[in-house]
């Protein structure tokens, strides 16, 4: 008689059966693991994004101000056409790449010093440093900005210690692309640190030995093994100030329009979910064409 739990003859050669497949076969293995994650996946993210599109194509009544599901190209046509909503995607596009330029400026120097320069006890030290501002909340690093930048704020007060007149940084394009490149420089530290990390020490030597000097191993060498870590931390930076709304809506002092601003205000003030997922589209695509040219640079096995 079988004791409780015990499997008969029967699921004990099914079960043989199945484990000899799934080792023959290892990609079914993985396949049968992956299911449920990537099935959540497609109906959470891609789900969202097919949502996204489709509410893009509808109308809202004028009269009513409901949305009525009758196909239209009207909201793709205002965002092309209007002069206002292209400067504002223009706009939101520069900042990004400013801001992505500006932190791998900042962050390559800080990350080869870490991962080739500073002993083991330093480096952790400059880990701590490089993650505490993402320990914080994120509200509280830009409110700390806004009252750095402002009219009565430190930086002003500092400058007129010294007998120089007022920066006159608060709400303008410079205090966001200050806010944004302080805010995101964190995600690109780390991609450009694994990079730098990982090239091996004897490629450096071998080019020592051949007559290149610093400037030409950083060039021929260095640069070329860690580019897909910047191009990694790029995919951050850009993308995370493409979208971001609190960071312009704060600093900027309603003064300055980007995508996330309009898409939250057509949502919240004017109802208007077709247009605004219209406009929420552009940064999309634009990171579509950005994650394409990044693969073809080798920048996601720097991730």
């Amino acid at each position: 008689m079988l004791e409780v739990g015990e499997a008969g003859p029967p699921f004990r050669a099914a079960r043989l059966r199945l484990s000899a497949v799934l080792w023959r076969r290892p990609w079914l293995k993985a396949a049968a693991l992956l299911a449920l994650p990537v099935l959540g996946f497609l109906i959470v993210y891609a789900g969202a994004l097919v949502a996204l599109f489709v509410s893009a194509f509808w109308q809202v009544d004028a009269f009513t101000g409901k949305v009525v599901h009758v196909w239209t190209l009207d909201n793709f046509r205002s965002v092309v056409q209007d002069k206002v909503y292209r400067d504002i995607a223009f706009r939101t596009i520069w900042m990004a790449a400013a801001v992505t330029v500006t932190d791998a400026v900042l962050a390559f120097p800080l990350a080869y010093f870490m991962a080739r320069v500073a002993p083991r006890r330093l480096r952790m030290t400059l880990f701590v440093l490089v993650l505490l501002p993402l320990w914080s909340s994120y509200l509280v690093r830009i409110y700390s900005w806004r009252l750095i930048l402002a009219k009565n704020g430190a930086l002003n007060w500092a400058l007129n210690g010294i007998g120089l007149p007022d920066a006159g940084l608060a709400y303008t394009n410079t205090a966001m692309w200050i806010v944004a490149s302080y805010v995101w420089l964190p995600v690109m530290v780390l991609p450009v640190y694994a990079a730098l990390e990982r090239i091996p020490q004897s490629y450096l030597e071998a080019s020592g030995d051949l007559g290149a000097g610093g400037w030409r191993t950083f060039r021929s060498v260095i640069l070329p093994l860690a580019l897909p870590g910047v191009i990694a931390g790029s995919i951050f930076t850009f993308s995370l100030t493409l979208g971001d709304f609190i960071t312009p809506a704060l600093v900027g002092g309603g003064k300055l329009n980007f995508i996330g601003n309009i898409v939250e205000e057509q949502i919240g003030i004017n109802g208007n979910v077709p247009f605004a997922a219209a406009f929420a589209s552009v940064p999309v695509l634009v990171m579509a064409i950005y994650l394409v040219v990044a693969k073809r640079l080798g920048a996601f096995e720097a991730l």
